[in-house]
Parts: C-alpha cells; structure tokens; sequence
C-alpha cells in the first residue's frame, strides 16, 4: 500500500467561515464536491501556493463541534482498511463506505477517538 497524500481535514458546520479563514492565508479553493454519501457532504479541497492541502468538510447533520481529522488518500483502499481495522480502527459507517464515480472511503476511527479519513481515488 502506498500513501499519495496525506493532509488535515476540518469537519464543521460551518465550511464558508473556515474557508474564509484559510484563504486569508493563501489557500484557494480546488475542488468542491456536494451531496457526497448518506450524509450529503460538502467536500472543499484547498491548496496553497507551497504545495499544502487541506480538507474542508461539512456533513448534512448537526455536529456538536467541529472536527480534525487526517485525510489518507492510498493506492489500496482494501489493504489499508485491513491494516487499521487489525489495529483497532473502527468504520464511522459500520460495514458501509461512501463511494462515488471517482473515490472509495470510510472515515475509521482510532481506539482513542481520532478519525481518519481513508480514501481511494478510482481511475477511469
């Protein structure tokens, strides 16, 4: 398995004032998919002039606060979710993930509670 990116991912409810924030610092906006999975998410991909990214992310559902997670972008969705399950990561979705034309994830969530974001990108 080899890891293609890897970079912070915001989850809120409030996306436009983060990305506000982010932009004051460099960052532009590269991509911004909606209604992705069950919980019709907002995906904003940011990059700035260094080469950084950062994930925004905004799920159609009320969250207490606001999220950190790591977004692992891999080459083997299928080895890497093996990988973390064995060491006790646990799905968000259950036995589901969130698959799009482009993308296979599933957020997994670490024994002590840090999520990350494991995604791969389906070539066509």
């Amino acid at each position: 398995m080899k890891i293609t990116t890897f970079n912070p991912q915001i989850i809120t409810n409030d996306a436009e004032s983060i990305v506000k924030v982010f932009e004051a610092l460099g960052f532009e906006k590269h991509h911004n998919p909606q209604g992705i999975g069950d919980l019709k998410v907002e995906g904003i991909r940011m990059k700035d002039a260094n080469g950084f990214y950062l994930d925004i992310s905004s799920p159609d559902m009320k969250l207490p606060q606001d999220f950190t997670a790591i977004r692992m972008n891999v080459d083997d969705f299928d080895e890497a979710y093996r990988l973390l399950t064995e060491r006790g990561f646990k799905n968000f979705y259950g036995d589901k993930t969130v698959e799009t034309k482009s993308s296979k994830s599933a957020i997994m969530i670490s024994p002590s509670g840090f999520p990350v974001n494991l995604v791969q990108h389906i070539k066509q």
